[in-house]
């Protein structure tokens, strides 16, 4: 307990270290806060301003659009005696005719709430419509007769858009004709105006978030400054590990690009050869069919030969990527079947032999032995010629152990110097480091041996063998 309370311990680089970072993070932090909070302040006000000058600049496209009106129908009512239908009637028509715009239109209402002119909703005209409110129960009637009574004014609301019946913010601008005792008045959605604020707010809001990602980069990029100068040592381990962190990922890439171009192969001179093999075979069978000749029956048999041939190789390179009998029955299976499909297609005779490990490997070290055995299996096909191969698959007291013997020409002796410098075999190398364990080649003119070892480790107990993951873990 002592031991492991010493190695927890901060040493005294590692408390230097946190000396200087942490009133650093803490003045970051401040100022972080400092900046968005005087940016947000500053732009609402900014916004606010716009939101401002665009409305009242829509108020006064209102007033304009107001004086053209009173302009069509200043002279009628100008003449006109306050009972006087014959001017009213011509007053709405005018009104009536007047559209500007997607939704734009003037309404009429007398002061007892009653409408008389609404061109793009004509369902209002003849009714009643005192005390009705929005959806958010702001009145709209009796403040627009109200404004109208002292001479004329503003007033807003929401209100559905006649072109496509959604509800929008409406700006309307009335005035009064007080001898008819009228309401004459037009309205100008400004949803555009606040898509454009909150257009605004969300840009302000992304550059308070692209702020303060400036200055946590800084923050981190000050850190690291300290961090490295208080480890100057390091450097030189770090630089190494980067190199050989990239030279895996090129790796990858490169093991990636083979196995595309191996798919790809296969795909080509296998499926694609035997499905144009079908389609001639079809075209054949079509045209003796359609002729009458007897033959067509032999076309299309040999047509059906090919699809089944087609469907045997999907189903082998399917089996190549991501074998169903490993996941399903477990290593041992699955190696032997890899082991039997090898034989079949290379005419090289392959001896296999394991022990049942009881359910008992667990899955990455199934996956990382039977790609091994894959991969040792393909440079013995490619590169090996060889005429017979061992493979040995068995769990004991210190893990588990995989062994490839093959009578081939074996590794190249610059290979062997290289120290596992094919792709192939680097492979296998960083499958077994990953799992913990070791890999061992033993390479001459009479063959090659690739002994592959697992811990215990990746060995389940037997206690865990009626658990979810040891069923999963068939071996």
């Amino acid at each position: 307990m002592r031991s492991l309370l010493t190695r927890l311990r901060p040493s005294y680089g590692q408390k230097l270290f946190l000396l200087a970072t942490l009133p650093l993070l803490l003045a970051v932090a401040a100022i972080s806060w400092l900046v968005a909070n005087q940016s947000r302040q500053l732009a609402e006000r900014e916004i606010r301003a716009l939101e401002t000058q665009l409305i009242e600049a829509k108020k006064a496209e209102l007033q304009n659009y107001i004086s053209i009106a009173r302009t069509a129908f200043v002279n009628i009512y100008g003449r006109a005696a306050p009972d006087d239908e014959e001017a009213k009637l011509a007053v709405t028509q005018i009104l009536s005719s007047m559209l500007y715009g997607q939704d734009g239109y003037f309404f009429v209402f007398d002061y007892d709430g009653n409408n008389l002119v609404s061109p793009r909703q004509t369902y209002l005209i003849g009714k009643n419509w005192r005390g009705m409110t929005d959806l958010n129960g702001t009145e709209i009637i009796d403040p627009l007769i109200e404004i109208a009574r002292t001479g004329g004014g503003y007033h807003s609301f929401d209100w559905a858009k006649p072109s496509t019946l959604e509800t929008a913010r409406m700006v309307t601008y009335v005035v009064g004709l007080q001898d008819w005792q009228w309401v004459v008045g037009t309205g100008i959605f400004i949803d555009d105006v606040l898509d454009s604020v909150a257009a605004a707010r969300a840009d302000v809001e992304e550059r308070v978030q692209r702020t303060s990602l400036y200055i946590l980069i800084i923050t981190v990029a000050a850190l690291l400054l300290v961090f490295f100068s208080g480890f100057v040592i390091t450097v030189r381990e770090r630089r190494l590990a980067d190199a050989k962190l990239k030279a895996l990922t090129q790796r990858v890439f490169d093991a990636q690009e083979e196995e595309r171009g191996r798919v790809a192969r296969e795909l080509h001179d296998g499926i694609s050869q035997l499905l144009v093999g079908v389609r001639y075979a079809l075209d054949s069978a079509r045209r003796r069919l359609k002729s009458g000749d007897d033959r067509g029956l032999e076309s299309l048999e040999k047509g059906i030969g090919h699809l089944s041939g087609a469907i045997q190789e999907v189903r082998r390179i399917s089996r190549d990527l991501r074998p169903g009998v490993l996941d399903d029955l477990g290593l041992g299976p699955a190696l032997k079947a890899l082991t039997d499909d090898f034989s079949t297609r290379t005419a090289i005779s392959v001896d296999f032999n394991t022990v049942v490990f009881r359910n008992r490997l667990d899955q990455d070290a199934k996956i990382a032995l039977y790609r091994i055995a894959q991969e040792a299996l393909t440079n013995i096909e490619r590169h090996a010629g060889a005429t017979a191969v061992t493979m040995d698959v068995r769990g004991h007291k210190k893990g588990a152990t995989l062994r490839i013997a093959d009578n081939g020409c074996g590794l190249p002796q610059e290979s062997e110097r290289a120290s596992l410098g094919g792709l192939g075999l680097r492979n296998m190398q960083e499958r077994v480091e990953q799992l913990e364990g070791t890999l061992r080649i033993f390479s001459s003119r009479s063959g090659t041996v690739i002994v592959a070892e697992v811990p215990l480790s990746h060995i389940l107990t037997p206690q865990t063998e009626g658990s979810d993951n040891t069923r999963k873990a068939r071996a």
